[in-house]
């Protein structure tokens, strides 16, 4: 089989063609609405999430296709949590992927419903794909997976406690708290909605494939962390230094930019310890993990 980074074009122009296909047509009433919601998801992401929905497939067994609607649901959740990140309210951000924020290309209140709409289109395509038309409970499963992921015990309590941190003095398992709910619950939800698709449920497999994800979304966040300090806003497309402005918690400022970086390497280091038993079915959730370490966006 052929190396994996062969196959991301492929998945993302497949994950790319369906959300084209499942967003409002921007021609149609409220135009300003929909031509937001579009701007807000088909503005050049990286679209990390469906990959690693796609790469945990592959090391499953999955066909990709069974595993589109969650991943679509999954990113769409993201953009909205991008887009409201960005609001004046919020992280106060005018610049998101190199382009001005929702709120600055279009108005707050626009931003706003945009999110919202975009939230709600991930549940009716969960709800709806015709994929799952004899399997209600696929549907279940995969809608209270996301739905866990996206409220108070996932990314919106993690922004809630990220808001609160602005200015207090956090110790580790505080900042690793709120980097599990802000970040590493959605990322959970990329893995376990391929574990709920697979009929042969192996309980060991889902332990390793949990532990896993837990340990990489605290490498992702480290990493943004990181990146906030050493990034340039023309690579990140967003504006750099942005945490320390606002005195956020953050691991740097915890523990020091040259341990932060320990610390990534080691959660990568431990990631491959866990993927073992997956042998070559999972060099796609590997090159991810090294792909979210090494990334300078």
């Amino acid at each position: 089989m052929a190396h994996f980074d062969n196959r991301i074009e492929d998945y993302v122009n497949k994950i790319d063609g369906y959300l084209e296909s499942i967003l409002p047509i921007k021609t149609i009433p409220p135009t300003d609405l929909h031509e937001a919601m579009h701007y807000a998801v088909m503005n050049g992401g990286k679209r990390m999430r469906p990959l690693l929905v796609y790469a945990t497939g592959e090391t499953l067994g999955i066909d990709s296709d069974y595993l589109t609607p969650p991943a679509a649901a999954i990113e769409l959740l993201h953009c909205f949590s991008l887009v409201h990140d960005d609001l004046p309210s919020m992280d106060d951000d005018d610049l998101r992927r190199g382009k001005p924020s929702v709120h600055v290309a279009f108005s707050e209140a626009t931003a706003i419903l945009a999110a919202d709409a975009l939230q709600a289109l991930a549940f009716h395509v969960l709800a709806t794909a015709p994929i799952y038309h004899d399997q209600g409970d696929i549907r279940i499963k995969l809608i209270t997976l996301i739905a866990e992921a996206a409220g108070t015990t996932g990314m919106t309590g993690g922004q809630a406690l990220d808001l609160a941190s602005e200015n207090q003095l956090l110790d580790q398992a505080q900042l690793e708290h709120m980097y599990r709910l802000k970040t590493g619950k959605l990322l959970r939800a990329c893995v376990l909605s391929v574990v709920y698709c697979d009929h042969s449920n192996n309980p060991e497999q889902q332990h390793a494939l949990e532990r896993f994800i837990d340990v990489m979304g605290i490498a992702f966040q480290i990493k943004d962390d990181v990146l906030d300090i050493e990034g340039a806003t023309e690579t990140l497309g967003k504006p750099t230094g942005s945490d320390a402005n606002k005195t956020k918690a953050t691991y740097p400022g915890l523990f020091g930019l040259e341990q932060s970086k320990q610390r990534i390497n080691t959660l990568l280091e431990e990631s491959f310890a866990l993927l073992e038993n997956f042998d070559n079915r999972a060099d796609g959730l590997r090159y991810l993990s090294k792909m979210i370490v090494k990334r300078d966006m």
